[in-house]
């Protein structure tokens, strides 16, 4: 329907959809037709901007002068200076001077919303006297409307004044349109459940709820509005931290995971105290915005100048690194570092075989920037439970070292001893310890670099046997693997960041991370994981008696055999890296005899040759053909001649080396040497397919692990083959050397070595220099007897790290919310109940999961094996020791029965005493339930 045909009624309704003001008169003509003829001045700027003449007449002078340098728009004669460089920070700027007294307002809001929640409507207070009415268009989760904002006497600006009653300003001095606090919430929580969500996805559904077709410029201030609305978030969560005590520099990395930091008196000491795993991830790239490029007189282009806009704004928390600490670390000729690199037993640095296997330890690949990225991926560090406790930007490259250098060094200096899982662990180890900013600092936290358990797979065999998180002692079963888990859920974030600014995409990532720690890491799953890990170690532990009976079978009369075993499996390795040196040089003598025999040979025949007679002087041009034949043959004889004098040295300098007479043909050690050195080149390639195979032992190990069905068996088999080019084409090499064998050896295909799975099963090593084929450590039965040994280690060693966790989380729980009611109560009793109550929310938000927690944990202290204890402990830190926890006396009423303690006779607990050995009803469950219960101040709710 056109505009002119509409009745008044329809043309109010119409306009009210399309935000035009009632009041507003046409004289026949449509509002947009009056604006794009210069009439009148749209009264709504793209920001959401009043730009009405009593908006302006209520503005002092000074916010004119403001307004007349950056919104031009009130002046239409005025040409406008601003830029899209700038306007970003005029409004950051504009906000931030009003941002103290918007979270006075927001805290005031949320206290008298308190009881009903976002569901609650904002009322008057009676006593309130208001100065001024404003009309703002209200937008709501499901409906949109104009409304009269009263603006008090007490309201310090205007925006504070909106926010008091629930509503978020788009712009910073008169706005016409607010966003309600409740659909600002409700974007954010659900954006952090499902950070696919963008916000113009978002408002694209407010639209179709509300029933009006999406338009650009609503993104952007609904965009405005929740930046406004998580900076006061920002704010206020300082104020609580402040008012804990808690907002000393790296506070919350030191108590980042309570499982790992939250001491306790008198509890064991850890071989590794702390677990870390770090790694980058290039999905959280950001485009960089540029001018187009410049081609220069000579042809070739440049990048063109940087687009992006000025933005001043950091988010909140303590995640990230700044630039500048990680520049610091930029990687200058660390070649040349590592060749005076000592290792810490003294002697020379072996090679492991793993630098040219892993892309991100060559600089060539990684050193590259990425032209059209400004930040082309993160670079975590997170605990063993998944707490994030550091992250930094990697910046136009791909995973360079000054990442690690910069993260370790933070870490190391900040929370002292640990150990650290890196994909390069093997390598980044060797690089921290030779480090001149970073080896002593190592050394004296007794740093250890590891490679997880999936990685692990794909390095030599040799570094695994030495840096594999299952050979390390401490570690226990940790795979050291937990940023593959976390990259998993963060990669979500790429689709509303790659085309963010370099703001937004730092704030989206850094509330991703806070809600990550609060909500998905160990304050949600931490207790469960850890039942996981305790079963799962338990069970380990069962295996036991079917080892020993393995060691009968194998007569090994104690475990220590199995260290043993592996030292020689080390051993092997290493002779198969190098050639032994004796065989090498008669070998190579071998070969200069022949090359002197030939030589001596070859100078013979061209000494034999006669050069041409003499020409007649008449026929000059027989003359010159004589002349260049004998020009030739002598420089024949000359270069045959110092051919033969270099052999004769070399055969002469390796005579001296070996101290040995001249070898003739015939003799025992020539033919003893011949045929070692025919044998050479195949003993090459049967070391390299032998090493190889080795190295990929766990790999070929999967193929045919118990319960593979036969189609599975088939696909892991393709997938090798496709990815496992080193060992075809070592395959291929034997081969080839096989053919020149006297006589041919079989050849071997890849079938074969796939179906294969032990060194054992591979007949052809044989002909190894060193025939392990009977070494109990390639035996099928052996390999089984050492992993399980080892697994046996480090399931030990995990129990004795879950029992210390248990108690420190379970401690922490009791601790934190006495902690956190203490100061609640003490806020309220200083009368600043609106700041007692964001310590409530902050408590019941560390709480929530608190009792189903502890009955995960009560039925796991009833597991059969369980040696740990679920009674909370005393804490080395005593920030959190507030004089309203519960006292000592007061637990001991209710105490929990101590691990290995006498269950109750079954009759208590039924006629068979099932309920209590499935721990569904046991006294010590129900002890424990009471105790926490009763230390978090929850039996009300629970019961």
């Amino acid at each position: 329907m056109k505009h002119l045909d509409m009745n008044e009624a329809e043309r109010r309704d119409h306009d009210r959809m399309r935000d035009i003001p009632e009041d507003f008169d046409n004289d026949g003509y449509g509002y947009e037709e009056e604006v794009l003829r210069g009439d009148v001045a749209a009264d709504i700027s793209h920001a959401g901007e009043s730009l009405t003449e009593e908006a302006i007449e209520a503005a002092d002078i000074s916010l004119l002068e403001q307004l007349r340098a950056h919104h031009n728009q009130l002046f239409p004669r005025a040409r406008d200076k601003r830029t899209r460089t700038n306007r970003t920070q005029i409004l950051v700027d504009a906000f931030a001077a009003q941002m103290e007294a918007m979270a006075d307002a927001y805290i005031s809001w949320d206290l008298e919303t308190s009881k009903e929640g976002l569901a609650s409507v904002y009322s008057q207070p009676k006593d309130a006297e208001v100065e001024e009415t404003n009309e703002v268009f209200v937008v709501d989760i499901f409906s949109a409307y104009y409304a009269d904002v009263p603006i008090i006497k007490s309201d310090a600006f205007v925006a504070s004044a909106y926010v008091r009653q629930g509503l978020m300003p788009v712009s910073p001095h008169f706005p016409s349109v607010v966003v309600t606090i409740r659909a600002l919430e409700v974007f954010r929580a659900a954006s952090l459940r499902c950070p696919r969500l963008g916000i113009q996805a978002f408002v694209r559904t407010l639209c179709d709820l509300h029933g009006v077709p999406p338009r650009g410029y609503l993104a952007t201030q609904f965009r405005v509005a929740f930046d406004v609305y998580l900076s006061i978030r920002n704010v206020v969560d300082k104020r609580v931290q402040a008012a804990l005590g808690r907002n000393t520099p790296n506070w919350r990395l030191k108590n980042a995971c309570p499982a790992c930091m939250y001491k306790l008196e008198g509890e064991e000491s850890l071989l590794i105290p702390l677990l870390v795993t770090i790694d980058g991830n290039n999905s959280l790239k950001r485009f960089w915005r540029r001018e187009r490029e410049e081609v220069l007189e000579d042809g070739t282009s440049v990048p063109g100048t940087s687009k992006e806009r000025l933005d001043n704004r950091v988010p909140g928390a303590d995640y990230y690194l700044p630039r500048e600490e990680v520049d610091r670390w930029a990687k200058e000729g660390l070649e040349d570092m590592m060749k005076g690199f000592v290792p810490e037993d003294g002697g020379p640095e072996e090679e492991d075989g793993c630098m040219e296997r892993w892309q991100n330890m060559r600089e060539e690949v990684t050193s590259r920037a990425y032209g059209m990225y400004d930040e082309t991926g993160f670079f975590p560090a997170l605990c063993r439970h998944s707490f994030v406790l550091i992250v930094v930007d990697m910046v136009k490259s791909g995973e360079l070292a000054k990442y690690g250098f910069a993260i370790t060094n933070h870490l190391l200096r900040v929370l002292g001893e640990l150990g650290q899982g890196y994909n390069i662990g093997c390598k980044y180890g060797k690089m921290v310890r030779a480090h001149p900013g970073l080896s002593k600092l190592a050394a004296d936290t007794n740093f250890k670099s590891l490679v997880g358990a999936f990685h692990g797979s794909g390095h030599q065999r040799e570094c695994q046997l030495k840096n594999l998180s299952t050979y390390v002692e401490g570690v226990g079963t940790e795979d050291l693997e937990t940023c593959e888990s976390f990259f998993s859920k963060s990669n979500a974030l790429a689709p509303t960041t790659r085309y963010a600014t370099a703001f937004h995409r730092k704030q989206a990532i850094t509330g991703y991370l806070r809600h990550a720690d609060v909500f998905d890491a160990g304050l949600c799953s931490q207790p469960a994981s850890s039942a996981v890990s305790t079963r799962r170690a338990l069970r380990t532990k069962a295996t036991l008696p079917a080892l020993q009976e393995t060691m009968v079978q194998l007569r090994v009369e104690s475990r220590a055999v199995f260290e043993t075993w592996l030292e020689k499996e080390k051993r092997f390795l290493r002779t198969l890296s190098k050639e032994p040196v004796q065989e090498t040089l008669e070998m190579e003598y071998y070969q200069k005899l022949v090359n002197l025999l030939h030589q001596e040979e070859h100078l013979a025949n061209v000494m034999k040759l006669r050069l041409p007679a003499a020409a007649a002087p008449t026929d000059a041009a027989g003359y010159q053909r004589a002349a260049k034949e004998t020009r030739g043959i002598e420089t024949q004889r000359r270069h045959a001649i110092e051919r033969a004098a270099k052999a004769l040295e070399a055969v002469q300098d390796l005579e001296a080396r070996l101290d040995t007479d001249r070898w003739v043909p015939g003799s025992e050690k020539w033919e003893a040497a011949a045929t070692m050195s025919g044998r050479r080149r195949y003993q090459r390639a049967l070391d390299d397919l032998e090493g190889l195979i080795i190295a990929r032992m766990f790999k070929l190990y999967k193929v045919n692990m118990a319960g593979t069905g036969y189609k599975l068996r088939k696909h892991i088999a393709k997938a090798l083959q496709a990815r496992s080019k080193a060992v075809k084409a070592a395959i291929e090499r034997y081969n080839a050397a096989a053919d020149a064998m006297t006589p041919p050896k079989d050849h071997l295909s890849w079938e074969q070595v796939v179906e294969y799975a032990f060194l054992a099963d591979f007949d052809l090593l044989r002909e190894g220099r060193e025939d392990i084929r009977g070494e109990p450590w390639a035996l099928p039965s052996g390999r089984a007897a050492i992993d399980q040994h080892y697994k046996l280690l480090r399931a030990d060693e995990e129990l004795k790290r879950l029992n210390i966790e248990i108690r420190r989380f379970i401690t922490y729980m009791g601790d934190e919310e006495a902690y956190l009611r203490h100061h609640e109560e003490r806020l309220v009793a200083e009368s600043n109940a609106g700041l007692a109550h964001q310590v409530g929310r902050h408590r019941m938000e560390r709480a929530r999961f608190d009792a189903l927690h502890m009955v995960a944990l009560g039925k796991l202290s009833t597991e059969k094996g369980f040696t740990g204890s679920i009674t909370p402990g005393v804490s080395v830190c005593k920030e959190r020791h507030a004089r309203s926890a519960p006292s000592r006396e007061d637990v001991e009423m209710h105490p929990v029965a101590p691990t290995g303690a006498p269950r109750a006779p079954p009759e208590e607990h039924g006629d068979d005493g099932e309920d209590a050995e499935d721990g569904g009803d046991s006294g010590e469950l129900t002890d424990a339930f009471l105790h926490i219960m009763r230390i978090t101040h929850d039996v009300a709710t629970a019961t």
